[in-house]
């Protein structure tokens, strides 16, 4: 058999850790080597025995979770998996953690609800596991970039919206270029990394982040600032633009659409497909049979197969392909299930996609 991953466990809520504890001792690849009450419990435990992962609490007493993870990644780097509410106070920290160098996000399961703790079982073992797998020297402390990265030109207003066709159902001839990113784990800083270098006349671009509901939006709002393209979550019924990403809202998938000459986005509950919702095959199988051959498809870094079923439809249609590499990646899963399947045109580091979206040859 092969070895278990060994957890630990901090949080100041005992009914909390005992949750925790129950859910990632039920699955056969993780054994819980120890909870602790705050960091301070925490750090006499690690000196006893080192966790492959720490899942880790923000709201503590005596020391809160973003000082410990900043002193815990500057001495004994270890994959750290934040479990943070659902408040607008939660997601802005939880944001600053993954800048400081934790690997996942997951919100804390609400017993009271059973589909809601169903689901969160499945997201915190498959977050342990691919922060198990994660290059921890990729991940460290995330640069801050200068000055917010001074923006070269205007964003596109909401004046720039593309004209819809109310009521056509034909599928009029365009040569307009849409761009569907598929990350997981490690993308929140690969994303970053390669929209922070496109210009703002960049073709529209649809992403998928595997991130909890309400953390996504924080996310887009952090990109706006930083990138010369718009970043903003996506809404049902908003137009793919150029110079535009959308970012799927957590816990709802996207679908590309199109009506004539208009793509556009339709957000919508549903199931989880392979493990997530939002999925990246969801977005990229709407975006095969909607835009084809006007289609770039991306996979990233991430822990799993989401995406590279759909990246091969893709492909299959007519569209670029391409799949970041191993050596860039955080955790080499999606995208190497994608180059398993032949999904991918192209094999690339992370930074040349840029200019394959922008030029793919």
């Amino acid at each position: 058999m092969s070895k278990k991953i060994k957890v630990l466990i901090v949080d100041d809520s005992a009914v909390v850790r005992q949750a925790l504890k129950d859910v990632l001792s039920a699955d056969k690849e993780i054994e819980v080597i120890g909870t602790a009450a705050d960091p301070y419990y925490a750090a006499q435990k690690i000196q006893k025995e080192v966790p492959d992962v720490i899942t880790l609490d923000i709201e503590m007493p005596r020391m809160d979770g973003l000082t410990f993870l900043k002193k815990l990644m500057q001495q004994h780097p270890l994959p750290v998996v934040v479990i943070s509410s659902l408040t607008a106070d939660g997601t802005e920290t939880a944001m600053r953690a993954l800048e400081y160098g934790a690997v996942e996000i997951i919100t804390k399961p609400q017993l009271s609800s059973r589909e809601f703790y169903e689901e969160s079982k499945i997201r915190l073992c498959d977050a342990v596991k691919a922060s198990a797998k994660a290059n921890i020297k990729k991940v460290g402390r995330r640069r801050e970039s200068p000055d917010k990265m001074q923006k070269v030109a205007p964003k596109l207003s909401a004046d720039a919206v593309i004209p819809a066709y109310p009521g056509s159902k034909s599928m009029l001839k365009t040569t307009e270029i849409v761009v569907a990113i598929g990350a997981s784990t490690g993308g929140t800083e690969a994303l970053k990394e390669l929209l922070e270098v496109l210009p703002p006349d960049s073709p529209g671009i649809v992403i998928v982040q595997h991130m909890p509901e309400m953390f996504t939006k924080s996310f887009a709002q952090r990109l706006n600032t930083l990138c010369r393209i718009t970043v903003k979550e996506a809404e049902n019924g908003d137009s793919v633009l150029k110079g535009q990403a959308l970012i799927a809202p957590g816990n709802k998938h996207t679908l590309l659409k199109r009506s004539g000459a208009r793509y556009y986005v339709e957000v919508k509950d549903g199931p989880l497909v392979n493990r997530h919702r939002p999925s990246v095959d969801v977005l990229f199988r709407s975006t095969a049979r909607y835009a084809g051959k006007n289609s770039i498809g991306v996979i990233m870094t991430g822990l799993g197969a989401d995406g590279a079923k759909g990246l091969l439809e893709m492909k299959e249609a007519g569209a670029k392909t391409a799949a970041q590499d191993e050596k860039t990646c955080v955790v080499f899963g999606m995208p190497k299930e994608a180059i398993n399947l032949d999904a991918a045109n192209k094999v690339l580091p992370l930074e040349k996609i840029a200019m394959y979206i922008l030029n793919p040859k």
